[in-house]
């Protein structure tokens, strides 16, 4: 009876993957970028690659998590096949809820810059779910 207890726990840390991270959900936004919450009009607030995002206001920590870094990657969204395998370090730049430009799904935990978005999912998608840890 132990063995078989310690083979079904053994099977079962093989084959359930455990978040490594917290989950939550993120739309994406295009230009126009400035002025931003974090930096104002600074254009070099920007990393190379566009690898960019607004806090949702779960993150945002008034104010703090500007120049944060996440790694972050998309884990399912409403149609099978959006999200893309790949795991990308995204920047916090702005606010989610004071962007210059309309984001394409509001309320969500983090909005990834077009560029971002296309790195993880189908840039089609309105929101995906996403697994990210700073």
């Amino acid at each position: 009876m132990h063995q078989s207890l310690v083979f079904l726990c053994l099977l079962a840390a093989i084959f359930f993957h455990h978040s490594r991270g917290d989950v939550g959900t993120a739309a994406r936004y295009g230009p126009p970028f400035l002025p931003t919450a974090c930096n104002g009009n600074d254009q070099s607030q920007f990393p190379a690659g566009n690898l960019f995002a607004a806090a949702g206001e779960g993150i945002w920590d008034n104010g703090a998590s500007c120049g944060r870094q996440y790694k972050l990657r998309c884990i399912s969204a409403a149609v099978s096949g959006t999200c893309i395998n790949n795991t990308i370090q995204i920047k916090i730049v702005d606010r989610a809820q004071s962007l210059v430009s309309t984001p394409s799904l509001k309320g969500t935990t983090i909005v990834l810059s077009n560029t971002a978005f296309a790195a993880i999912a189908n840039p089609s998608a309105t929101v995906v779910n996403v697994e990210y840890v700073q």
